[in-house]
């Protein structure tokens, strides 16, 4: 009897379909998000019921990876414009686009220089880079660098330090530049500089000296619903919200998707 129930089982288990694991869902986000996404990745993935994908990169490159056809379902753009980019080729639900973080723009240095502060001035700022480059994320597509230059053109800096930039694919190459001291200075945002303890803040660039830094996240047009709803809903949660606080953003008010 019980070798006869034995063979039942089995004769039923080969004829049941396999379970599925459930589809990861994969967000796509700027790389200055890297430390708090991370931490939030196992609450996330115990929320949505989900394994959770992150990917990380420049705005610019994610951005033009999903146009190319990327699986993502959640895009987190480090500036409007990339996401606004992503808006007018129909790569993101434009109903779901929400400016959920701010940041600052932050001067750095390798946490054993001997300066503590650093007057954001043109003669301060040539003496402090001596024979060496300023770290910053390449200006022409990378939003942390865009903002850079916006910010030491207003400052009137942008002309003394032009020829001396070692431009990067992204904001977290530039940190670790300065962080390993092969640069003796940085420009980077304030949650990257908090999230590495081989580097100092030696100045903040006022708000008024380039746009405002805000961080819009979307749901893709291709995006695996309501899983992806789920986790656009979960990262303006308080959970996330707290996480976001502790690593130095800003936590804007945001307006929930339709």
């Amino acid at each position: 009897m019980l070798a006869r129930r034995a063979f039942i089982a089995a004769a039923l288990s080969a004829l049941s379909p396999p379970l599925r694991a459930a589809a990861p869902l994969t967000i796509f986000a700027a790389a200055s998000l890297k430390t708090a996404l991370d931490a939030l990745a196992a609450p996330m993935r115990h929320a949505l019921s989900a394994p959770v994908r992150l990917v990380y990169a420049s705005s610019a490159v994610l951005a033009r990876q999903i146009e190319q056809g990327a699986p993502a379902d959640l895009f987190w753009s480090a500036d409007r414009e990339w996401m606004e980019w992503c808006s007018a080729r129909h790569l993101v639900r434009k109903e779901t686009i929400v400016d959920l973080l701010g940041n600052q723009l932050v001067l750095i240095a390798p946490a054993t220089a001997p300066l503590a502060t650093l007057a954001l001035q043109p003669s301060a700022l040539k003496d402090a880079l001596g024979d060496g480059r300023l770290a910053i994320g390449e200006t022409r597509s990378v939003p942390a660098g865009r903002y850079a230059k916006e910010a030491l053109t207003t400052l009137g800096l942008w002309d003394g330090i032009a020829t001396r930039l070692a431009e990067t694919d992204n904001v977290r190459a530039a940190l670790l530049l300065t962080a390993r001291g092969e640069t003796p200075l940085g420009i980077v945002y304030a949650s990257d500089a908090m999230a590495e303890p081989r580097v100092k803040i030696l100045a903040t660039f006022p708000a008024t000296s380039h746009k405002p830094i805000v961080y819009p996240l979307a749901l893709t047009r291709e995006a695996s619903m309501p899983t992806a709803t789920h986790a656009l809903r979960f990262l303006q949660g308080p959970d996330a919200r707290a996480i976001f606080m502790h690593d130095g953003f800003s936590v804007l008010t945001p307006q929930r998707p339709a």
